[in-house]
């Protein structure tokens, strides 16, 4: 009997790539990594095939892809977008980038998208992180020790509307609420950065904060869904903050254990939303 072919992972930063080969390999598929190079870490990537390319330099990619025999793809792992100037594109990514028209600056939502279609236009199936990392056994509800009070019940209401009016802007999958107030919202500087700008914007003698991630409206979840993870609990906590929350099921919690462990030993909730409180608020 054929092996199944091998599924190749677009990998950027952070832990998330290497998670997904692990997930892989327990599945019995094996997987073949691009590691994006000033992005992904390559110590992390290096208990599997992979190889280092430039983002710009599409030939590259394809070539190594179709030559590992690679039928699908997965998008994983975060990757700012360059400027104009550094991305030197070889004359594959010039094609590919010609192709890709105005979507180059749209939102990262329409560009995402726009990615994903020319992928498949070029033969690949594009595949979700979660669909193997299996959001879907994400329950609802306090994770940890620590269940969220009234008032932080009150300001993750106030954040899922925020962020649902947000959405369709396509600005960000991040708000901080403390005591009502809009602390912070996610833009292009990512989630630890926002929260570490909440540090000097928190209000004195009221409770902490709470972090509330949420993919936007229509978003293309196969290339851009929420996640947090042990450094996100440890940069809330740093902020002064009491709380994350976020849609369990749209949401990959990396190290899931440990994000527990560490929400537990300083002191914040971590609460899965289920689909009926996020559906009241999109309304």
């Amino acid at each position: 009997m054929s092996r199944p072919a091998r599924v190749g992972i677009l990998a950027g930063g952070g832990p998330l790539p290497a998670q997904v080969a692990e997930a892989l390999r327990k599945r019995g598929r094996e997987p073949f990594l691009i590691g994006f190079q000033g992005f992904a870490d390559e110590a992390l990537l290096a208990p599997y095939s992979h190889e280092m390319i430039r983002l710009a330099a599409a030939g590259a990619i394809l070539r190594s892809l179709r030559r590992q025999g690679c039928s699908e793809l997965v998008l994983i792992g975060p990757v700012r977008r360059p400027s104009w100037r550094s991305l030197r594109p070889d004359a594959e990514g010039v094609r590919l980038l010609a192709r890709l028209g105005r979507a180059l600056f749209a939102g990262d939502d329409g560009l995402l998208a726009s990615i994903i279609r020319l992928l498949e236009e070029e033969g690949f199936r594009v595949r979700g992180a979660h669909e193997f990392l299996d959001t879907e056994s994400n329950r609802w509800g306090a994770w940890g020790r620590v269940p969220p009070d009234r008032q932080a019940m009150a300001d993750i209401h106030q954040a899922v509307r925020i962020l649902s009016v947000m959405g369709p802007l396509d600005i960000g999958q991040g708000c901080v609420v403390q005591n009502g107030l809009t602390l912070a919202v996610e833009a292009l500087e990512g989630t630890d950065a926002m929260l570490h700008r909440c540090g000097g914007l928190r209000q004195d003698g009221v409770a902490g904060g709470v972090l509330v991630k949420m993919p936007k409206a229509g978003q293309e979840l196969r290339a851009d869904m929420p996640a947090i993870g042990p450094v996100t609990i440890r940069n809330a906590a740093a902020a002064g903050l009491r709380g994350i929350a976020f849609p369990a099921r749209l949401t990959l919690v990396m190290e899931p254990d440990r994000c527990i462990k560490e929400a537990d030993r300083l002191g914040l909730f971590l609460y899965g939303l289920g689909p009926d409180f996020l559906s009241d608020k999109r309304t």
